[in-house]
């Protein structure tokens, strides 16, 4: 090789590695064991999170004030809206300004994002809709109930919808590829904000009502034939003869369940149009979150047809570029409904969780995060949180933020568990002691403090997460949590041989003190008390 031409090519590949650095990988979900992991920057990544109250990042000069806040609190992640109306105020006329404010100053405070589309709808309603489409129901018509009226909802069974909305998303992903290409501060999008249909089961719109007439598509009826869908929807199929054709009401009945499924069909297949054509763009992380059901409440009462687990096979067949559905959990029976979305292949991550200085959010964190592999937490209205440098969350999150490297390791392996009482929808805790095997050892868990008078605690507050990190070595952190331990198989009892509190830096243990006095009660018991995270590694041992 010519001297001249050895030096082009030592430039060349000299500047594709230089390329190389600057551009980082797309964020990706991988699996890992049973569950999937979130990679960022090549690494597996845990979200300590938390969600903007839906006007805040619609202002730069009021977002400057809050993430100060947000970094007090120990985030890594940020969910901030990004609405239609402001990036589209003309059709055709996009202004990504605040997008790319959001982008700067994330990046600015070591913050992640992820990014909340309110298009078509947001809590059911279309009020993030631009005016252009809002001025316009000719054109963009909306949903109608069954008595005619119509509703500020866009109907899903509109091509002009969704044409328009699948325009606006795309323009972002195209705005967010080129802007976030060497950050990507952006780590998933959510797509559309709790959609369903509200008053009725169902749109009553012409468009709707041709659509509810027709045959129900064959993809549906296959996955029905297979035996493998949802209990609740194979139930509405065997309900109305198990048929193997026929339009929505024949099939599924005309009632209010048989109308959620049709509506279900609808909306999967709407996201599914705009989700495709964006990932066509910008290939991100894309998901879609549900508005949950309160007791004795029919389709209609609470927004009818969104990603539930009883509809999800009908979600993740007509929205496969979806990659896995999420709850907005603003009741008390959190356990419940979070153990309701962790089936096999769907990656459980928690959008939106009770107000941030909910007594209960540490340990649903910890509980979501340990016991269902959730790939992250962020309560609602982040920013509403008092003396956030003293706040329980930013206690917490900086504990996981330690322990993430761990955690992600042990995800979706039977190595790691997470502990706290569930609490049902009237708010009632159930106290009663937890136990579990795990490595030669069978534990037990109590929520009440041994030793802090009861009227003192507030149990639905403690949760730990447990890590086997050896044959008899294991890792306990949380709050609130008393354990004491058996051997598993009855052969003899089992001892503490040494308890150490610490903390870990850079993936590195760093002991404190020798808790085998009374702390540990004289080697009875790990107790992590109440009001404050803790970690503690133990050794134990049978004799």
């Amino acid at each position: 090789m010519k001297r001249s031409a050895w030096i082009l090519a030592a430039m060349c590949s000299a500047f594709m590695h230089l390329s190389a650095g600057f551009a980082k990988d797309i964020p990706q979900l991988s699996p890992h064991g049973d569950a999937r992991r979130l990679i960022v920057d090549g690494k597996p990544f845990l979200i300590l999170g938390g969600e903007l109250g839906n006007s805040s990042a619609s202002s730069v000069a009021y977002m400057d004030e809050i993430w100060p806040v947000l970094v007090a609190l120990n985030l890594n992640t940020v969910l901030a809206p990004v609405s239609w109306e402001l990036i589209e105020p003309q059709e055709g006329v996009f202004d990504f300004s605040l997008v790319d404010a959001l982008l700067k100053r994330a990046g600015a405070h070591d913050q992640r994002l992820v990014l909340l589309w309110f298009g078509s709808w947001k809590n059911s309603m279309s009020s993030y809709a631009p005016p252009w489409v809002k001025r316009d129901p000719r054109r963009f018509p909306r949903a109608q109930t069954e008595d005619g009226r119509s509703h500020e909802i866009l109907t899903a069974f509109s091509g002009e919808n969704l044409n328009a909305d699948r325009k606006a998303f795309v323009a972002l992903m195209r705005h967010l590829a080129t802007a976030d290409k060497k950050d990507r501060t952006v780590v998933m999008v959510q797509v559309e904000n709790e959609i369903g249909m509200i008053e009725n089961a169902r749109d009553h719109h012409p468009l709707a009502n041709a659509a509810w007439s027709e045959a129900v598509p064959q993809a549906v009826l296959d996955a029905l034939a297979s035996g493998e869908t949802a209990e609740e929807l194979a139930a509405a199929w065997s309900a109305h003869g198990r048929k193997k054709s026929g339009s929505w009401t024949e099939v599924f009945g005309g009632g209010d369940r048989g109308e959620e499924i049709f509506m279900a069909w609808a909306y999967a297949r709407y996201v599914e149009a705009i989700t495709r054509a964006g990932k066509d763009i910008y290939d991100l992380p894309m998901f879609v979150n549900a508005a949950l059901i309160r007791p004795n409440h029919r389709p209609g009462q609470y927004p009818s047809a969104g990603p539930l687990p009883h509809l999800r096979d009908l979600w993740r067949l007509g929205a496969p570029s979806i990659d896995f559905l999420a709850p907005d959990i603003y009741f008390p029976n959190f356990v419940e409904w979070t153990t309701r979305y962790a089936w096999p292949g769907n990656m459980l991550f928690i959008p939106e969780a009770n107000r941030a200085g909910a007594a209960g959010a540490q340990a649903n964190a910890l509980f979501a995060i340990g016991e269902l592999g959730a790939v992250g937490f962020s309560p609602f209205s982040i920013e509403s949180i008092e003396d956030p440098e003293t706040a329980p969350l930013a206690d917490l999150y900086a504990g996981l933020a330690s322990l993430s490297p761990l955690i992600l390791d042990h995800l979706g392996a039977n190595t790691m568990k997470g502990l706290r009482a569930p609490v049902n929808f009237d708010g009632d805790a159930d106290l009663a002691l937890q136990t579990f095997a795990m490595g030669g050892y069978r534990i037990t868990a109590t929520f009440i403090d041994p030793w802090t008078q009861r009227e003192e605690q507030a149990p639905e507050a403690h949760g730990a997460i447990v890590i086997q990190q050896g044959e008899e070595e294991f890792l306990f952190a949380g709050a609130g949590v008393t354990l004491t331990f058996e051997t598993a198989d009855g052969e003899g009892p089992a001892g503490i041989e040494s308890a150490d509190e610490g903390r870990y830096e850079n993936g590195a243990w760093i002991p404190g003190r020798r808790l085998n006095g009374d702390q540990t009660h004289q080697g009875r018991h790990i107790r992590l008390e109440p009001g404050a995270f803790a970690i503690q590694r133990v050794k134990l041992y049978r004799y």
